[in-house]
């Protein structure tokens, strides 16, 4: 396997079958938002649409705007933030959680997780619209003021709304941290209080949610950033062993943090060694802190992470180093590519089971942030070598 000539499938995979497919079917012309899942015969479905399925294909349509992609990816970029805004915004200023296909609201519940996505979606639609620029930067200093007004945790880190629910989770802070270093990237964002915030998450994660002996980072935590009683407490998912790692990255080579660096190797060392399954060579779903199996399920997006961590390990290593991690990120593709084997090409499968079969369901949506960031992250990183 050759990861240049897997890239090079997966950018045409991606430019000539997924983006056209979700940009016909996955985006709902009679209403304005990005459907939830496409069947396996290429049509919408009518599934309850979580909120945030609407900014991370605004994403993906935005960041395929910017590299260039042909189609027509303006309009649902728009038309999926605007939809976002009627459906899902909540008085509080806030999003909501989920909705019907017809628009109607059925949990306006707040969820960390999603106003993270939102500050991520600002953020790319500022770099490809520059008219919106303006409104992209108030909105993003508003939500995030808005957010450390509501739900900020005294210690580090932010709470699960006010009062705060437990248990607290590493998960919505991972896409925090994503948005933070989007943000402030971008020309007009304030980059000062984008950086403390991405630098206050980054040493959160360092000190509390990646364990100072073992170097595995825990999902569920209790208030005071300790791990959650009882088996919640115990859970590590390999998908985020490798995204941390991914981002931790990012963050180290910006700020020169060598620290960082090392968790950064540990938590991909992790990854490699206890979350991939031999027989399959898949990423699978959930281990235990002592790191034996606790789902052996394979869900496409932890191959994407793994590809994202490996290709990006290659590009900062060299000589022997190198080709290990180039050898990883092949794994990683071929793993990916395998739950791109549907009916209709640019679709996808999410679940693989133990024996090797695929779960027959519709493509979510979802899975499309993670898999263009995933092809995008491959093309860059290859022009480093």
């Amino acid at each position: 396997m050759d990861i240049a000539l897997q890239a090079a499938e997966l950018d045409r995979w991606l430019a000539e079958a997924a983006l056209p497919l979700w940009r016909e079917k996955g985006f709902d012309t009679a209403g304005d938002g990005f459907v939830e899942t496409i069947d396996m015969a290429g049509e919408p479905t009518q599934a309850n649409r979580r909120s945030r399925v609407q900014p991370r294909q605004v994403y993906c349509f935005a960041e395929a705007g910017r590299r260039g992609w042909q189609g027509d990816w303006r309009s649902v970029a728009e038309g999926g933030l605007a939809y976002f805004d009627r459906v899902y915004r909540q008085p509080s200023g806030f999003y909501g959680a989920l909705a019907t296909a017809d628009g109607e609201i059925v949990d306006p519940s707040f969820d960390l997780y999603n106003q993270a996505f939102a500050l991520l979606a600002f953020a790319y639609l500022a770099e490809v619209l520059p008219e919106c620029k303006a409104e992209m930067i108030e909105r993003s200093n508003d939500l995030r003021q808005k957010l450390e007004a509501h739900c900020k945790h005294p210690v580090a880190g932010f709470e699960e709304d006010n009062p705060p629910r437990l248990p607290l989770g590493s998960n919505p802070h991972m896409h925090l941290f994503e948005a933070c270093l989007a943000s402030e990237a971008v020309d007009g964002f304030d980059r000062v209080a984008w950086a403390n915030l991405a630098d206050e998450i980054a040493h959160l994660a360092m000190e509390c949610f990646i364990d100072a002996k073992t170097g595995v980072l825990r999902e569920f935590f209790d208030h005071d950033w300790t791990p959650f009683p009882g088996e919640k407490g115990r859970i590590v998912e390999p998908g985020h062993q490798f995204e941390w790692a991914w981002l931790l990255l990012r963050w180290a080579e910006r700020r020169g943090n060598a620290e960082a660096i090392v968790k950064a190797r540990r938590l991909f060392e992790i990854g490699e060694a206890y979350g991939i399954c031999p027989k399959r060579d898949v990423a699978i779903m959930t281990l235990f802190d002592n790191l034996s199996v606790a789902d052996p399920v394979a869900r496409l997006w932890p191959q994407t992470e793994w590809l994202k961590a490996a290709i990006r390990f290659a590009a900062l290593s060299e000589g022997s180093e190198r080709q290990r991690y180039l050898v990883s990120a092949s794994r990683a593709a071929a793993a990916l590519q395998r739950f791109f084997e549907t009916p209709v090409r640019g679709l996808w499968r999410d679940k693989q089971k133990a024996d090797g079969s695929f779960v027959d369901e519709p493509a979510p949506a979802s899975s499309f942030y993670h898999i263009v960031c995933a092809i995008y992250e491959v093309e860059d990183c290859l022009k480093r070598l």
